[in-house]
């Protein structure tokens, strides 16, 4: 059982898509195109369901196992063309900056868990040059890892490469399979729910809030002088 969060924390460690950049819409539309083009039509909120927080190598094989006649080489396919669109441009979540500026001010450090490739990261944090440089050695793929989310192997990397115990982390996600993982660390996990839709969060130990904002005052940050 993941033990209450200790306030503040020691360190935080973030999602990447969905909690940094708002890069889920434009990859989920995509992926919608492409399952309809091959015979598994989803609407938003079924893919949502489905697909969350997982891998592409996931998507694949679970598209399949739904009757999708996704080809053998779709996976690698599908990357190029969503690197491509990811690079048009992606916006970031509302507040991250402040509330990174906050964390500083505390120096408090941080990092980022990702099921996303690396290159990935780079793509969509990089666009934001005010944000990929506070991360510099500390963003880590469980896709590069072998062991993506919803395997705790990812953020117990990043809480020991910050030189942190679990307890002393709190992880920011917005699926119910990076929360599955922040549990398996045993690290306390914040869910990020800008809609207010927070049960399925909340329903594998998550704790919901609605911008980031109101994270810096659940997570006690001092104010900024």
């Amino acid at each position: 059982m993941t033990l209450p969060p200790r306030l503040p924390p020691k360190a935080v460690l973030f999602d990447c898509d969905g909690v940094l950049v708002d890069s889920e819409p434009l990859a989920f539309a995509l992926l919608a195109e492409d399952l309809a083009r091959y015979g598994l039509p989803l609407d938003h909120d079924e893919i949502d369901r489905l697909f969350l927080g997982g891998t592409i190598p996931g998507v694949f094989a679970q598209a399949r196992g739904l009757g999708a006649s996704l080809p053998d080489d779709w996976v690698a396919d599908f990357y190029e063309r969503l690197y491509a669109r990811l690079a048009e441009g992606v916006p970031l979540i509302p507040g991250v900056l402040a509330l990174l500026d906050r964390l500083d001010a505390a120096g408090i450090p941080y990092a980022v868990g990702s099921n996303g490739s690396p290159r990935k990261m780079q793509i969509t944090l990089g666009q934001h040059p005010g944000l990929i440089e506070r991360f510099a050695g500390r963003l880590y793929s469980g896709q590069a890892m072998g062991a993506p989310k919803p395997a705790p192997d990812l953020y117990l990397h990043a809480a020991a490469a910050l030189g942190m115990a679990p307890a002393d982390c709190i992880v920011v996600e917005d699926s119910p399979t990076g929360a599955r993982a922040a549990a398996g660390a045993g690290i306390p996990c914040f869910g990020y729910a800008p809609q207010g839709d927070g049960a399925a969060l909340a329903a594998v130990g998550a704790t919901p809030f609605q911008s980031m904002a109101a994270l810096a005052e659940l997570l006690q940050l001092p104010l900024q002088p």
